[in-house]
């Protein structure tokens, strides 16, 4: 076992569309200098490619002058005329295709290029990660206060089209760049959301989206003062971002402290360990990283004390990647509640490596570890105290595609249905057929909203509100079960 206070760069953030802080950009690791007791992630990787070359076998050498000998054979004897550049770039998508990894991909020179503006102060995008499961393109997590979430997507909706054309046998990155674009532009996307039976449309209107990646604010908890950090993603200036935000809580004398890692899709490992060493009792392991071949290195938190407040995690389905590391060291190196969901379970980092004309091999090549060594892929971090948020939160959007009356049904209805239950409003029966009940419901929500018609249908007019009042009934923080729970769990650690 060798170690090590601070690993070198590493990104373990999946595919962002907003071009957040851990898209291809940047990835390349950073190596540091190595001394007799530790390993740079940088020298275990320049010692893998090396092994690999030392090992190409007389196989392996057979089978790639199979591949010249088929080149050689389309492109001299094929009925058509063939574009031998696409030969390559498929041959090339293939190979890696063939691993069966979501996270490794090839990128041509062009796509390549536009995640390289991954590291600017802003993006111009939707403000979304996404991920590629089952071979379909799929919302990890939307950004905060990002036209994602505003158009209320939500994580683990698939994208099955973009602007109407079907992202079945796209890459990851095909589809991102479909729905990447100007500020202002519209994208329209076709989405199928668990537990409904029909896709449904969403329009989002692009924008800039910028890197501010640290919140944070004070809550007073019966007469405790409670501060809270939101972390949205784990770019280059996070850490130092919240040092400051820290600081200036402690400066305000907080008897606790809550960390929201909750949608948030990851990003540079070297921030999340910088973050680690503001939190985590010194001494102890903040992430450990595994090559294939090789000692595993561990990121060993230098925080003089622990600190003197309680602190609580909040995790959900849409926290990825470098937001588990944090979660993982909170509750194992720390010893922390975590309150929430389980998170996304991705337990892999990638290198991004030019290939030498602008295009880029981005690969899985090291696990990462918990501080006590487990690895969460596929299976996420637990919580500690599970709580789920209310119902209405995981609703889908309702976008019928002509007004609701009595004796309707189908999915719409059902959808109509649990909105007006969630704004108060209870339409007796959420089987989706519209009965007299339902109608009542409408009537009911009609009337307390300013300029609607009270005509008990769901027209146009009523769609587009009851979408953007449960928009804000979820964006508001006193429905927050899981932050509510985090507050009444600090205020009670701290009542002991």
């Amino acid at each position: 076992m060798e170690w090590k206070t601070k690993l070198a760069s590493a990104i373990t953030g999946a595919v962002l569309i907003s071009g957040a802080g851990g898209v291809y950009a940047g990835m390349n690791i950073n190596g540091e200098e190595k001394d007799d007791t530790t390993q740079s992630v940088s020298n275990m990787a320049q010692q893998l490619q090396s092994e690999t070359e030392d090992d190409t076998s007389d196989s392996v050498k057979e089978e790639l002058k199979k591949l010249e000998r088929v080149y050689k054979l389309i492109d001299e004897d094929y009925v058509d005329d063939v574009d031998t550049e696409k030969l390559f770039e498929g041959a090339l998508n293939g190979m890696v295709d063939e691993l069966g990894d979501p996270h490794s991909a090839y990128m041509d020179e062009d796509t390549a290029s536009q995640f390289s503006q991954s590291l600017d102060s802003s993006f111009e995008g939707i403000g979304a990660e996404v991920s590629m499961v089952d071979d379909t393109v799929t919302i990890v997590s939307p950004f905060g206060d990002s036209p994602a979430e505003e158009a209320g997507l939500q994580p683990n909706d698939q994208i099955l089209e973009v602007d109407g054309e079907s992202t079945e046998g796209d890459t990851l990155n095909e589809t991102v760049l479909k729905i990447r674009g100007e500020k202002g532009s519209t994208v329209t996307l076709t989405v199928q959301r668990q537990g409904s039976s029909d896709p449904f449309e969403v329009d989002v209107e692009r924008d800039k989206i910028p890197v501010e990646t640290v919140n944070s604010e004070v809550k007073d908890q019966n007469g405790q003062s409670i501060g809270i950090i939101e972390l949205t993603s784990f770019s280059e200036n996070t850490a130092e971002e919240f040092e400051e935000h820290l600081t200036s809580l402690e400066e305000k004398g907080i008897d606790g402290l809550v960390i929201d890692v909750r949608g948030n899709p990851g990003g540079y490992l070297e921030s999340v360990e910088d973050i680690g060493d503001l939190i985590i009792p010194g001494d102890e392991p903040i992430v450990q990283i595994e090559p294939p071949n090789g000692d595993t290195t561990r990121s060993i938190s230098s925080l003089d004390e622990k600190k003197e407040y309680p602190i609580v995690g909040l995790i959900d389905e849409g926290s990825v990647s470098a937001s588990e590391i944090l979660a993982g060291a909170l509750k194992e190196a720390g010893e922390y509640d975590l309150v929430g969901q389980t998170t996304y379970g991705k337990g892999t980092v990638q290198q991004s490596m030019n290939l030498g004309d602008g295009s880029q091999l981005k690969l899985s090549m090291y696990k990462w570890l918990t501080s006590d060594g487990n690895w969460i892929n596929e299976e996420g971090v637990e919580p500690t105290v599970e709580v789920e948020q209310p119902e209405y939160f995981y609703s889908a959007v309702l976008s019928p595609e002509e007004d609701l009356e009595q004796e309707a049904s189908g999915e719409q209805v059902e959808i109509a249905q649990q909105m007006l239950k969630g704004l108060g409003y209870d339409p007796e029966r959420m089987d989706g057929y519209f009965d007299e009940g339902t109608a009542n419901a409408v009537r009911s929500y009609q009337k307390s909203v300013d300029d609607l018609q009270v005509t008990g249908v769901v027209n146009e007019e009523t769609t587009t509100r009851m979408n953007q009042d449960l928009l804000e009934l979820i964006q508001d923080p006193a429905n927050d079960n899981q932050l509510n729970r985090a507050l009444e769990l600090i205020g009670e650690k701290i009542s002991k």
